[in-house]
């Protein structure tokens, strides 16, 4: 049941990834973004890391996505105009899209002998330690992040008047 579940959440993240991608509106976008968010929690889930699916959910289906709307509407962005693209893109991208299909299925059809497996070890960290870590020997990253979204949003405000005024 495991597995089926699992198939079904991939299929959903990677169908909702390609649909944030082709949306021509950045509020579709978003709210593709958000069910990619929601679609990993839920896997996250079923591989028993309850605080990283609680965090997923809470940080980045929330905030984040909260933050990237509230951009997005401030800024007033409307439809998006297609291009022909990028010839270094096309130049780069597409042999690129070919060499990693290439390099995925070789890892996945090889004839490898099976792996060991993989143990999370003996330290199995608790939400208090998290925090600990968090707001003890990190938190020094922790504030900088704090301090970037919050420039991020301040140079979002200041485009969004001079275009105003204009």
């Amino acid at each position: 049941m495991h597995e089926l579940l699992f198939f079904i959440f991939a299929a959903l993240c990677v169908g909702a990834a390609v649909n944030l991608l082709v949306q021509r509106h950045p509020i579709n976008s978003a709210l593709s973004l958000v069910v990619v968010m929601l679609a990993l929690a839920m896997i996250y889930l079923l591989l028993g890391a309850e605080f990283v699916a609680a965090v997923q959910v809470i940080v980045y289906a929330g905030a984040i996505m909260v933050l990237f709307v509230f951009v997005i509407m401030l800024l007033n962005a409307g439809e998006e105009e297609r291009t022909a693209g990028s010839r270094v893109a096309s130049l780069f991208g597409i042999p690129g899209v070919f060499v990693l299909g290439g390099v995925i299925a070789w890892i996945f059809l090889g004839k490898t002998a099976p792996q060991e497996d993989v143990g999370l070890g003996s330290f199995l960290p608790a939400t208090r330690d998290i925090a600990k870590a968090l707001f003890t020997d990190f938190l020094l990253p922790f504030e900088i992040t704090t301090v970037l979204i919050l420039i991020a949003i301040m140079g979002a405000v200041v485009i969004a008047r001079r275009e105003e005024h204009r």
